[in-house]
């Protein structure tokens, strides 16, 4: 097999993980709805309970549970994910990572209104926007199952995969592609793709800083506070004590 059709067929795996996580995903989180419904919960009218459950079988047992099978039928084990108790020199840059992801946000902020362009909007925020005090309830699952699943699948697994055939750049950036485009699944309005790129530069950083730091620690924790922060002004605005 020839080196273009093992980088194709490495990629292709990568898809089939990304697409495929998701789509069991859903699955796994309908049949909780269902169950919960048969209780007598009314899951639709609770965003709360709505937005815990999609995190925790999604991004916790989903997201989890594909990387530890593909792990186990590759016999691979969990070295393959490096990860480990962040160091000194690791909390630095899980802050300046931080720093560096929300730079980023403003500038691509910046240049998507210059441009006279509309993002399209989550429909999490959506979802919780009718009852603010969910987007409380978003900030720890932020650090407890957003941020460690969604990093585990992406940049533990994913990149892992393609870091087999792919140098560093490519690995880094055709993961970013798949993290990115798995969030079209989960926009409403117009302006998906404008927000489909922002994602994309985002990742990129995560990515990065993977690569760098060889630790998933530290992109867990960036891509954790980045969220719960976000959720936080989220709360700010929808109380009315901060203006967008």
């Amino acid at each position: 097999m020839s080196t273009a059709e093992t980088r194709l067929r490495t990629f292709g795996m990568g898809i089939f993980l990304s697409f495929g996580a998701y789509g069991v995903g859903q699955i796994v989180a309908l049949i909780a709805f269902l169950a919960l419904m048969a209780f007598g919960i009314n899951v639709e009218n609770s965003p709360g309970i709505l937005l815990l459950v999609s995190s925790v079988m999604l991004q916790g047992v989903t997201f989890g549970g594909i990387a530890l099978v593909y792990l186990n039928y590759r016999d691979l084990g969990l070295d393959f994910i490096h990860i480990h108790v962040p160091s000194l020199r690791d909390i630095g840059v899980a802050i300046g990572g931080f720093v560096l992801l929300f730079g980023a946000l403003n500038v691509i902020s910046s240049v998507i209104q210059s441009l006279g362009l509309h993002s399209a909007e989550n429909s999490v925020v959506d979802i919780a926007s009718g009852n603010p005090a969910v987007f409380l309830l978003l900030i720890p699952l932020s650090f407890l199952l957003i941020g460690p699943g969604e990093e585990l699948l992406y940049r533990g697994l994913i990149q892992g995969v393609l870091r087999e055939s792919f140098s560093p750049v490519p690995a880094v950036i055709l993961s970013s592609v798949l993290f990115a485009s798995i969030h079209f699944f989960s926009l409403q309005g117009s302006g998906k793709f404008v927000y489909l790129a922002t994602v994309f530069f985002l990742a990129l950083i995560l990515g990065s800083v993977y690569e760098y730091t060889n630790n998933l620690a530290v992109p867990i924790l960036i891509h954790g506070a980045y969220d719960a922060t976000l959720f936080g002004l989220q709360y700010l605005m929808a109380t009315g004590q901060i203006h967008p």
